[in-house]
Protein backbone atom coordinates (compact mmCIF):
# COMPACT_ATOMS: atom_id res chain seq x y z
CA UNK A 1 0.00 0.00 0.00
CA UNK A 2 1.21 3.55 -1.00
CA UNK A 3 -0.10 6.25 0.58
CA UNK A 4 0.39 9.51 -0.73
CA UNK A 5 -0.21 12.75 1.70
CA UNK A 6 -3.08 13.82 0.17
CA UNK A 7 -5.01 10.69 0.44
CA UNK A 8 -3.94 8.57 2.85
CA UNK A 9 -5.33 5.07 3.20
CA UNK A 10 -6.01 3.02 6.42
CA UNK A 11 -3.12 1.29 8.02
CA UNK A 12 -2.70 -2.56 8.07
CA UNK A 13 -0.31 -4.86 9.91
CA UNK A 14 2.64 -4.51 8.37
CA UNK A 15 5.30 -2.03 9.43
CA UNK A 16 4.39 1.16 7.93
CA UNK A 17 7.37 3.54 6.21
CA UNK A 18 7.21 7.30 5.62
CA UNK A 19 9.09 8.37 3.08
CA UNK A 20 10.35 12.31 2.94
CA UNK A 21 11.17 13.31 0.15
CA UNK A 22 10.53 16.30 -2.74
CA UNK A 23 11.83 13.94 -6.05
CA UNK A 24 8.78 11.64 -6.77
CA UNK A 25 10.73 9.61 -8.85
CA UNK A 26 12.81 8.78 -6.09
CA UNK A 27 10.40 8.78 -3.70
CA UNK A 28 7.87 6.36 -5.73
CA UNK A 29 11.23 3.92 -6.20
CA UNK A 30 11.82 4.19 -2.95
CA UNK A 31 8.53 3.34 -1.85
CA UNK A 32 8.18 0.49 -4.77
CA UNK A 33 11.53 -1.23 -3.01
CA UNK A 34 9.94 -1.26 0.37
CA UNK A 35 6.67 -2.60 -0.83
CA UNK A 36 8.45 -5.48 -2.40
CA UNK A 37 10.19 -6.03 1.41
CA UNK A 38 6.76 -6.14 2.44
CA UNK A 39 6.38 -2.40 4.52
CA UNK A 40 3.54 -0.24 4.00
CA UNK A 41 4.30 3.39 2.59
CA UNK A 42 3.49 6.96 3.45
CA UNK A 43 4.71 9.79 0.99
CA UNK A 44 5.38 13.18 1.29
CA UNK A 45 7.30 15.79 -0.33
CA UNK A 46 8.14 18.48 1.93
CA UNK A 47 9.28 19.12 5.75
CA UNK A 48 5.79 20.64 7.58
CA UNK A 49 3.68 18.36 5.39
CA UNK A 50 6.01 14.94 7.02
CA UNK A 51 5.51 16.62 10.44
CA UNK A 52 1.64 16.77 9.88
CA UNK A 53 1.06 13.50 8.88
CA UNK A 54 3.46 12.12 11.45
CA UNK A 55 1.46 13.07 13.56
CA UNK A 56 -1.59 12.19 11.76
CA UNK A 57 -0.35 8.02 10.72
CA UNK A 58 2.16 7.51 13.09
CA UNK A 59 4.37 5.44 10.91
CA UNK A 60 6.81 3.02 12.06
CA UNK A 61 9.54 4.58 11.04
CA UNK A 62 10.57 7.62 8.60
CA UNK A 63 13.15 8.19 5.84
CA UNK A 64 14.02 11.48 5.15
CA UNK A 65 15.44 13.79 2.22
CA UNK A 66 17.27 17.08 3.83
CA UNK A 67 16.80 19.11 0.74
CA UNK A 68 12.98 19.61 1.10
CA UNK A 69 10.97 22.59 0.42
CA UNK A 70 8.63 24.09 2.98
CA UNK A 71 11.01 23.09 6.01
CA UNK A 72 14.06 21.23 5.46
CA UNK A 73 15.12 17.76 6.85
CA UNK A 74 16.32 19.03 10.03
CA UNK A 75 12.84 21.32 10.56
CA UNK A 76 11.31 17.66 10.39
CA UNK A 77 13.59 16.29 13.02
CA UNK A 78 12.24 17.94 15.42
CA UNK A 79 9.24 16.03 15.63
CA UNK A 80 11.72 13.78 17.66
CA UNK A 81 11.17 16.38 20.33
CA UNK A 82 7.47 15.40 20.52
CA UNK A 83 7.67 12.54 23.44
CA UNK A 84 4.95 11.03 21.35
CA UNK A 85 6.81 10.77 18.27
CA UNK A 86 10.47 10.65 19.85
CA UNK A 87 10.37 7.30 19.71
CA UNK A 88 9.86 7.30 15.79
CA UNK A 89 13.17 6.40 13.92
CA UNK A 90 14.55 7.91 11.32
CA UNK A 91 16.87 7.56 8.51
CA UNK A 92 18.37 10.56 6.53
CA UNK A 93 18.92 9.51 2.67
CA UNK A 94 20.17 12.76 0.96
CA UNK A 95 22.21 13.59 -2.08
CA UNK A 96 24.05 16.10 0.43
CA UNK A 97 27.61 14.91 1.06
CA UNK A 98 27.31 12.69 3.84
CA UNK A 99 30.18 13.81 5.51
CA UNK A 100 29.34 17.05 6.12
CA UNK A 101 25.41 15.93 7.32
CA UNK A 102 25.76 12.65 8.88
CA UNK A 103 27.25 14.28 12.39
CA UNK A 104 24.39 17.44 12.27
CA UNK A 105 21.51 14.53 11.47
CA UNK A 106 22.49 12.03 13.52
CA UNK A 107 22.75 14.88 16.74
CA UNK A 108 19.30 16.32 15.74
CA UNK A 109 17.87 12.27 16.00
CA UNK A 110 18.37 10.79 13.09
CA UNK A 111 19.41 7.00 13.71
CA UNK A 112 21.74 6.14 10.67
CA UNK A 113 22.46 9.10 7.79
CA UNK A 114 22.73 7.21 3.96
CA UNK A 115 23.81 9.13 0.52
CA UNK A 116 21.10 8.72 -2.05
CA UNK A 117 21.97 5.72 -4.24
CA UNK A 118 22.64 4.25 -1.41
CA UNK A 119 22.83 0.35 -1.35
CA UNK A 120 19.58 -1.32 -1.12
CA UNK A 121 20.55 -4.25 1.19
CA UNK A 122 22.41 -1.83 3.89
CA UNK A 123 19.50 0.35 3.97
CA UNK A 124 17.25 -2.63 4.43
CA UNK A 125 19.31 -4.07 6.88
CA UNK A 126 19.57 -0.85 8.99
CA UNK A 127 15.43 -0.86 8.49
CA UNK A 128 14.98 -4.42 9.78
CA UNK A 129 17.43 -3.62 12.39
CA UNK A 130 15.78 -1.05 14.06
CA UNK A 131 12.21 -2.37 13.62
CA UNK A 132 13.50 -5.91 15.13
CA UNK A 133 14.58 -4.34 18.19
CA UNK A 134 11.89 -2.82 19.29
CA UNK A 135 9.78 -1.57 16.76
CA UNK A 136 9.66 2.42 17.34
CA UNK A 137 11.79 2.68 20.47
CA UNK A 138 14.53 -0.28 20.07
CA UNK A 139 18.01 0.60 19.45
CA UNK A 140 19.88 0.41 16.41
Amino acid sequence: MITESCNPEPSTKRAKIMVVDDDPDLRQALSLRLRANHFDTINVCEGYSAIAMAQKEHPHLIILDLGLPAGDGIAALTLQEYPAFSAIPVIVLTARDPDANETRTLESGAIACFQEAADNEELLGVIRARLQAGGRGGTA
